[in-house]
């Protein structure tokens, strides 16, 4: 066990860990300042906002400290070192170091998107100076006018870390980037011809340590300060991104990727980054609808759970084997078990299927070569899956532990289209139309249709009762990606109008008193369903937990 000493504290290190002085500063709980450094990139030491002293201690005690301040993103730890992050020379260093750096910027706080979360105005206050001696007019960059449709730069704010053009070089692979000039002219722009727009290309937002990248989808909407940040997962694809959903007032905001080594490392796709719009869609199912004499008329619950309750139990009573429940895979695990529970509880003897699992082409691999080809499995850094939904691993093992077989959709039209069934209920939560035109004729022929939805679609066309559920935004619960890791999504708004957690809506149908509670009913999902025993504790890790014992 090596140990090195950082502001006299002692900071052990494991065999063969390999830390620079950054990282190991954060063991010891002192924060380095840096702007060009991330983990999941190379290191070019080229901010030097890092820059601090190193020696290492004699064998009669005395210190001997290097001369030079070095940059800790590019110095390794290694046994016996000392580092001083807050000495006078140090700190010195970094002062310089920003008073350079704000030679040039302007004073764009007020108007900027990244003020409250920026690393120049965090620095600043902590190593900076309070006052500047710079008297010449500062160098003014024009903006570019267009570098990507969902990604904004303003020149004259960028300190030129190059995160940005390393991400699309070693991340994405596409290398639109690029840093033109000289000195004090070099500015970040695109290859001409080449935007930016890439399918990971929101990243660099994120990896933008100032505001000269902005998110032209969040520009100008909301003030970080006012918003709140809940940690949840994406569903936009079985990869299961770690996100963090940001909101105010019961509107969502923006999407950004949330760091899982288990999942999908530092990074989010564009596809979920931007695709949450439904969750504020003016179109949104918001209260129960009962169709009569091809006339749709808006319930209260209290009116069409009791109804529905009695016609489904009906139903089942003269022919159960009629009554099939289908799961989406867009559904919580434990939704899928209080929905599966509530119908086996009717009778063992209703079908059971999953719902349509949409896929799109072939897993999209990151960073691509000079072609576009994908780089090979053992070389890949991010994959966006073909599969676009969250949970189908968890809702499948759910349907295998109640029927030996997992019925497919395919074969709920084929009993359909023979008239083997009386009563259907369908569940969704499909941002995009799930049920084609020629699905939904083969689905008139069944006289009862329940669904339970987010928004109108060909199925809401030919149900007797339609219930608005909520998205996963707007609920608890847990989602297992493509790998078995099982990673838990929290409640960030309310669902608008009438609409209700799915999960409770199942429990009312089932008569359960009380309201859906995540860890009571992962709890109860472990307890029956041996696929999530190593959930019996009822609390997720934030990075998830591997239900198949697989471990990165």
């Amino acid at each position: 066990m090596a140990v090195i000493t950082i502001n006299d504290k002692d900071v052990e290190l494991a065999d063969n860990e390999r830390l620079n002085l950054i990282q190991a500063a954060q063991r010891a709980g002192y924060e380095v300042p840096h702007y060009c450094w991330h983990p999941a990139l190379t290191v070019v030491a080229s901010c030097r906002m890092c820059l601090v002293e190193v020696g290492e201690k004699k064998p009669d005690g005395t210190l001997a400290m290097q001369p030079r301040v070095v940059p800790a993103c590019q110095t390794p730890a290694r046994p016996g070192m000392v580092v001083r992050t807050n000495s006078e020379k140090a700190k010195a260093a970094q002062a310089a170091t920003l008073e350079y750096l704000l030679l040039n910027h302007p004073l764009d706080c007020p108007v900027c998107d990244q003020a409250g979360e920026c690393y120049l105005q965090d620095y600043s206050y902590k190593f900076g100076r309070g006052y500047s001696r710079f008297k010449e007019d500062k160098i003014i960059r024009p903006d570019k006018d267009y570098i990507g449709d969902n990604i904004a730069l303003f020149t004259d704010r960028c300190v030129m870390c190059s995160r940005c053009v390393r991400f699309t070089r070693e991340i994405s692979g596409t290398a639109e980037l690029q840093i033109i000039h000289r000195g004090a002219h070099a500015e970040i722009d695109i290859f001409p011809g080449q935007p930016c727009n890439n399918k990971l290309a929101g990243n660099v937002v994120d990896l933008c340590p100032v505001g000269a990248l902005c998110s032209k989808d969040f520009l100008y909407k909301q003030r970080v300060w006012f918003l709140k940040n809940t940690p949840s997962v994406c569903p936009r694809c079985s990869t299961g991104c770690s996100i963090v959903v940001d909101h105010h007032k019961d509107i969502v905001y923006r999407l950004r990727p949330r760091a899982n080594p288990q999942a999908q490392g530092w990074f989010m796709c564009d596809d979920g980054r931007f695709g949450y719009k439904y969750i504020n869609a003016a179109d949104r199912l918001i209260s129960p609808m009962v169709r009569h004499d091809k006339h749709t008329f808006h319930v209260g619950w209290e009116e069409v759970l009791p109804t529905l309750r009695r016609q489904v139990r009906q139903v089942v009573g003269e022919a159960p084997q009629s009554a099939w429940l289908v799961l989406s895979p867009w559904l919580t695990c434990e939704e899928a078990f209080l929905a599966v529970r509530w119908f086996r509880s009717l009778s063992p003897q209703t079908r059971l299927a999953l719902g349509p699992v949409p896929v799109i082409g072939e897993d999209d691999r990151y960073p691509k070569d000079v072609h576009g080809n994908p780089p090979p499995p053992e070389k890949t850094r991010f994959t966006i899956r073909a599969e676009k939904c969250p949970n189908r691993l968890g809702v499948e093992a759910i349907l295998r532990h109640f029927e030996s077989q997992v019925q497919t959709f395919d074969a709920v039209l084929a009993a359909a289209n023979k008239g083997q069934i009386q009563a259907l209920y369908l569940t969704g939560g499909y941002p995009e139309p799930w049920l084609s035109d020629e699905q939904a004729k083969v689905l008139e022929q069944v006289g009862f249709v329940v669904v339970q939805d987010i928004l109108p679609s060909a199925a809401t066309t030919l149900a007797k009762y339609v219930l608005p559920g909520a998205t996963f935004a707007e609920k608890d619960g847990t989602f297992v990606n493509h790998a078995g890791l099982a990673q838990a999504i929290h409640r960030a708004v309310v669902p608008p109008g009438e609409a209700r957690n799915d999960a409770r809506i199942f429990m009312e149908l089932a008569e359960r008193r009380g309201l859906p509670h995540a860890p009571t009913l992962r709890r109860e999902l472990a307890a029956e369903v041996p696929f999530f025993a190593l959930l019996k504790e009822g609390q997720i890790d934030p990075l998830g937990v591997f239900l198949n014992g697989k471990q990165n």
